[in-house]
């Protein structure tokens, strides 16, 4: 089954052995690293990047470049922000900010209509790097999209399950402020009595931990909507009188996502490869009272926003593109990157049409982690609800890193 059990980034709950001051504590990973931090440390040796040619990428001939540029001209006023001599990873090879930002100033100046000046600027400022796992070229390739809800600014009989705004008492430590090695991961929680202590989980915010504390933003006519829309992390609301607004990720209350997918095979229900969104959704509505109890199982809890601008936004802060925008793991794939992607079309029931284009590293996701694994993000509809629902391929990626100028 598809989906990114929420974009942020990587957060932990757990307990903290020292008094917290909560003002100097609250504060969120941000989307880039400082410009005077030292560059990322290497993780373990598992991220290694085999040099190739753009002859050599599965259907580079067939892509339409446009859309991919296009996508990557959405990432450059964020990139534009960073110091230029950033570096992008901790290899010679990754380059820095200011590579990037040299091509996003050329990107501008291109015919969008003529393909063969798009191919010729990707191969004169791009060079491909098949990734490798260790010995292991091919990952996981999974996708999200936008679903549409039905709601109410009131409860009532029918609109019953909240939506919840992020609490204030969520507080979220940077760990790299308390030792360097854990880069880009967080611990999210509440102070109880001058120490950090897990923040409440689904099951307790579903038995009322938040009751009362004027937090709900909305209610929705399902749980098992609601549910996925916290999977996905951002959906439409279509309202009684037929208007809709948007809501967007807010916060995570710090625990650990769990596939319920996964829980079901444990529990020899489902196969692995029978897991899809749409035979979970079947299942949940054939055993309401059992879904209510696996979906408690995910101690993750996601909170929203109402979006003003009416645009989704992935973790770099820009919009997505639809079929262009793919939700990585910043550990290894530094976010604003143009990539190609070589997987399956989840449609194909045989898995053997290819599936192969230019996306960017503009999102990610709480499930989204490995060397390998993508989350493809497919839009709004029922053709994007088909694709991410279904999708879950075998493939790999290679990253377009900047070349550096010869002059």
């Amino acid at each position: 089954m598809g989906g990114r059990a929420a974009r942020s980034p990587m957060i932990r709950a757990g307990t903290l052995a020292l008094a917290v001051l909560v003002s100097g504590l609250v504060s969120g990973c941000g989307l880039l690293p400082a410009g005077d931090a030292p560059p990322p440390a290497a993780p373990a040796a598992r991220l290694i990047l085999e040099p190739a040619e753009f002859k050599t990428l599965p259907g580079w001939r067939t892509d339409a470049l446009a859309d991919g540029l296009a996508a990557f001209l959405a990432s450059c006023p964020v990139l534009a922000r960073q110091p230029a001599d950033q570096p992008l990873g901790y290899l010679p090879e990754h380059g820095t900010m200011g590579d990037l930002q040299r091509i996003c100033e050329e990107v501008r100046t291109l015919d969008s209509k003529r393909t063969a000046q798009l191919q010729f600027f990707m191969e004169r400022s791009f060079r491909p790097f098949r990734v490798r796992d260790g010995q292991t070229a091919t990952g996981k390739f999974t996708g999200y999209y936008e679903p549409l809800l039905r709601g109410s600014w009131q409860p009532d009989a029918r609109y019953r399950h909240p939506v919840y705004s992020r609490p204030r008492d969520i507080v979220v430590v940077d760990m790299e402020k308390f030792d360097p090695e854990r880069r880009g991961e967080q611990l999210a929680g509440r102070v109880v009595d001058d120490r950090l202590v897990p923040y409440y989980d689904r099951r307790e915010i579903a038995g009322g931990a938040l009751r009362g504390r004027q937090l709900e933003l909305l209610w929705v006519d399902s749980a098992v909507d609601l549910f996925f829309l916290h999977v996905q992390g951002s959906g439409r609301i279509q309202l009684p009188d037929g208007s809709h607004l948007r809501l967007a990720f807010s916060g995570r209350n710090g625990h650990r996502y769990s596939s319920i997918g996964r829980e079901l095979v444990a529990q020899g229900v489902m196969k692995v490869e029978d897991v899809t969104m749409p035979s979970l959704r079947a299942w949940m509505a054939a055993n309401p009272l059992a879904a209510e109890q696996l979906m408690l199982k995910n101690r993750s809890f996601i909170f929203f926003r109402v979006e003003p601008d009416g645009v989704v936004k992935g973790a770099m802060g820009v919009p997505l593109t639809a079929g262009r925008s793919l939700a990585v793991d910043p550990e290894y794939v530094p976010l604003g990157l143009p990539l190609w992607l070589a997987t399956t079309d989840p449609l194909d029931p045989k898995n053997e049409k290819p599936l192969t284009r230019m996306v960017v590293a503009q999102d990610t996701g709480s499930a989204i982690t490995g060397v390998i694994r993508g989350d493809l993000f497919w839009g709004f509809g029922a053709e994007a609800e088909a694709r991410a629902g279904l999708m879950n391929e075998g493939g790999t990626y290679y990253l377009l890193l900047p070349r550096k100028p010869l002059h």
